[in-house]
């Protein structure tokens, strides 16, 4: 079922575009912007949120600025009726950022579990990925790791005033 924003639901959606406020309280700053309550920023963020119009509120981290300059996008060849098992031991790992699953394009391309990794050195990387193959273990039939060679402006679907 698709919901219609209204009003208040497409100016608060307009507002969090580019984030939060960096305030002690934002859903109080949001809403005196919006003339409504902290409280009602809350309760319609909620809302949005098991509706399936927004994915999720997170803090997304500028891993370059944190040190961590090694990024690895680690593929890996894993039977289809096992990605949602692997796919949740791998994403429940401390150092993955992120980890999905993927239509594999054989033969040039069997990987169907993507995983990504940041660390502070190439060898960090390594020994993660090593980490990885390890709980894989004989579920995985070969992977490898794609490093990033330049820094993407990240950004999701936006909405136009």
């Amino acid at each position: 079922m698709t919901t219609i924003l209204d009003d208040t639901d497409r100016r608060l959606v307009l507002a969090t575009q580019e984030g939060l406020p960096l305030e002690r309280r934002p859903y109080d700053v949001l809403g005196d912007r919006l003339g409504i309550s902290g409280g009602e920023v809350r309760e319609r963020l909620a809302r949005l949120l098991d509706g399936g119009q927004i994915r999720r509120i997170a803090a997304v981290p500028n891993h370059y600025r944190l040190g961590y300059a090694h990024n690895g996008m680690s593929v890996w060849d894993v039977p289809e009726d096992l990605i949602d098992e692997a796919g949740a031991r791998v994403g429940a790992l401390p150092f993955v950022s992120h980890c999905y699953h993927r239509r594999p394009s054989p033969p040039d391309w069997p990987y169907t579990l993507f995983a990504m990794v940041h660390a502070r050195s190439r060898d960090e990387v390594e020994a993660q990925v090593a980490t990885i193959a390890a709980l894989l273990g004989p579920v995985c039939r070969g992977h490898e790791v794609l490093y990033s060679t330049r820094i993407l402006k990240k950004s999701g679907l936006r909405l136009s005033a």
